[in-house]
């Protein structure tokens, strides 16, 4: 057992020291199970210790030796402005965050990483150009709780014991092809799941095409899905590949499903089960090599019932169900959530903003019928609106704000308690986002992430003209 130092000939004595030093202290580790990555201020991976070897197989270690860490660790956790690299350059320590690693063409593998900067007392043999440590286990050591890990597993963000079980059969099913359907509310991100699927396929490296079928009338929608022929109808001036023949042997995701009118359930069924699609307005069939994922926010099995879906076409988009709990159903989410789309607004504004104990504690006190989405959309009002360094219990959007003085009994902050700068940095938002699109509202309405009404009503309130 062992660390593996990058040695140039000028330094090669001492790297031969530290190296001797190291090995004491990553055999330590390793007896526990655990291997060590030392970072640079850079991010660049300077050491490791051969327990990775252990974790991901032989020659792994060496061979993520000098990448930068979000190359190996991933971006959620390592990428410009993600958390744990955020947190570290801050000068702050990370337990127990897990996440999904792949090392060249290895298995995946879920590992808890702990990390802190590194302290250099006068004196101690450190190498100077060691600036994180990182501690990395196998993630399946947790005890499966949910209770305290904090994962994030291909852009989608977890401690539940649900969300947990979900990142584990995302893993499982890394080998097969079987269709799966995802239900849930809107905003609990089923399309992340979806994306997560694709990654952790067989299929990865080719296209992930995703249809809303609820987007298009079903004339247009059955062009869209299946491609049309020149002269099939008024306008198709040309040949046009649809979306099946896009996806070629990758993954299509059908959002919102449950929208497809009866006609085309007839077909996508057929697609399904002969593995073969026509483009409108032609009668050669084509071949279909894309796996399918389903998604839908209604309940399914009602629709069949109530005939507004077929129940055979059910069934074989039902072969894996994975249903995707609501934000409210589990709470011990809401904060790491937060925690990590607050790095992901700051990131987009260029700020550094902290969330209070009071802003916290509304968040988690809230019911979220938007789910994910809608704590994004909170996340971004309150940095909109916040001009200090933190986010506190006024800056939230006024629903959010009221569950949390309901929860504390308090007075909720009414507007002419709130900050001074709470309204003028809204209507500044808004200005500068109407003049980047050119007092366009619908385009305006669009980048803020709320509807032409909502735009219209708020530039109303503010005394906005355009």
């Amino acid at each position: 057992m062992g660390i593996l130092v990058p040695v140039t000939e000028e330094r090669e004595s001492s790297a031969a020291e530290l190296a001797i030093v190291m090995a004491g202290v990553s055999n330590v580790f390793e007896s526990l199970g655990r291997a060590i990555v030392c970072l640079s201020p850079h991010f660049q991976i300077v050491h490791t210790s051969d327990g990775i070897d252990a974790l991901f197989g032989t020659g792994a270690a060496r061979e993520i030796l000098g990448k930068q860490a979000q190359d190996v660790l991933g971006d959620d956790l390592f990428g410009t402005g993600g958390t744990m690299r955020k947190a570290l350059a801050d000068g702050e320590r990370r337990e127990g965050w897990g996440a999904t690693v792949r090392i060249g063409s290895r298995r995946p593998r879920l590992v808890s990483i702990s990390g802190a900067p590194m302290q250099h007392p006068p004196g101690t043999p450190c190498d100077p150009q060691v600036a994180y440590v990182l501690v990395v286990r196998p993630g399946e050591s947790e005890d499966g709780s949910g209770s305290s890990a904090t994962t994030l597993f291909s852009g989608l963000i977890g401690r539940s014991r649900s969300m947990l079980q979900t990142f584990h059969l995302i893993e499982n099913l890394e080998e097969s092809d079987a269709t799966v359907l995802l239900t849930g509310e809107s905003g609990t991100g089923k399309e992340v799941v979806a994306r997560a699927l694709h990654v952790h396929s067989q299929r990865r490296n080719k296209p992930f095409v995703a249809v809303n079928c609820g987007a298009l009338p079903g004339e247009l929608l059955e062009s869209e899905l299946f491609g049309h022929v020149r002269g099939a109808f008024t306008g198709a001036v040309r040949d046009r590949v649809g979306r099946f023949e896009a996806a070629g042997g990758g993954t299509i995701f059908l959002d919102e499903v449950g929208d497809l009118p009866l006609p085309l359930q007839v077909k996508l069924l057929r697609v399904l089960q002969e593995r073969s699609f026509e483009r409108v307005g032609e009668s050669t069939g084509r071949e279909s090599e894309a796996r399918v994922i389903a998604a839908t926010n209604k309940n399914l099995r009602r629709e069949v019932d109530e005939g507004r879906f077929r129940d055979d076409l059910y069934y074989r988009l039902r072969v894996v169900p994975i249903e995707i709990p609501p934000l409210r159903e589990r709470r011990e989410d809401i904060e790491p959530l937060a925690r990590h789309l607050l790095v992901r607004v700051n990131s987009r504004h260029n700020r550094n903003l902290r969330l209070s104990p009071d802003a916290l504690e509304s968040l988690l006190q809230y019911r979220w019928p938007g789910n994910v989405r809608e704590l994004e959309n909170a996340l971004e009002y309150a940095v909109a609106v916040t001009r200090g360094d933190t986010i506190h219990l006024q800056h939230l959007p006024a629903e959010v704000r009221e569950s949390g003085s309901a929860a504390t009994g308090e007075t909720p902050p009414s507007a002419a308690e709130a900050p001074p700068d709470a309204d003028s940095g809204e209507r500044q938002r808004i200005v500068e986002t109407l003049q980047a699109h050119q007092w366009r509202r619908a385009d305006a309405a669009r980048a803020l992430g709320m509807s032409r009404t909502t735009l219209w009503r708020k530039m109303r309130e503010l005394g906005l003209q355009d």
